[in-house]
Order: C-alpha cells, then sequence, then structure tokens
C-alpha cells in the first residue's frame, strides 16, 4: 500500500497543492521501497514478508468459498519474470515522479 498508494498521493497532493508529497524523507523511503523489491524480483529472491507469512500460515488449510475468491483476486498464477518486469516498470515510474513532481529540499 506503501508504494503503489504512495505514488497515487504524490500526484493527487501535488495537484491539490498539499506541501508533505514533496517532503525529501518521504520521498527517498517511497522510492527505496520500490526499488528494494524490483531488485528482488530481479534476482529472484522472495520477499522476507511473504516468506513469514508463509510459514505462519503453516500450509494449505480449507479455505471458505469468500476466501477462495479473495484468494483468486489478489494472488496470480503468472511466472516471475512478468512480476519483475512489472516492478520494474513501477520503479521507474516512480523514479519518473521524481522529476515531474521535484521533492523540496531540506531546510
Amino acid at each position: 500500500m506503501f508504494v503503489v498508494g504512495g505514488l497515487a498521493l504524490i500526484w493527487i497532493g501535488a495537484a491539490a497543492g498539499w506541501r508533505w508529497v514533496r517532503n525529501l524523507w518521504f520521498r527517498v523511503a517511497h522510492l527505496a521501497a520500490i526499488v528494494f523489491v524490483a531488485a528482488e524480483a530481479l534476482l529472484g529472491i522472495w520477499c522476507p514478508l511473504t516468506l513469514w507469512e508463509a510459514q505462519l500460515r503453516g500450509g494449505d488449510a480449507e479455505k471458505s468459498f469468500v476466501a477462495q475468491w479473495v484468494h483468486r483476486l489478489l494472488y496470480y498464477d503468472l511466472p516471475e519474470w512478468v512480476f519483475a518486469v512489472a516492478y520494474v516498470l513501477f520503479a521507474l515510474a516512480v523514479a519518473a515522479t521524481w522529476w515531474r513532481i521535484r521533492p523540496s529540499r531540506m531546510r
């Protein structure tokens, strides 16, 4: 939510005149987060949070009807390269936002 929602809020906030969307520390954290995810995908490394979630779930339990549909909406069975490309493209969009909506300098 931070990466996807953050990019949307930067664009909305720039249009609305919100000053906080230009905060340098927010923008650095936002860019670093997506670069980290894209690098993991390119290197074929699983996100530690994903691994932790899988361990906490403890395997395949029976799912309710609603749980099965929510799972199908949230998790896609696509080749890993599709996700790597998507993450890199999103990282490029976040980086391009730096030039279009510049963060303010710290005083």
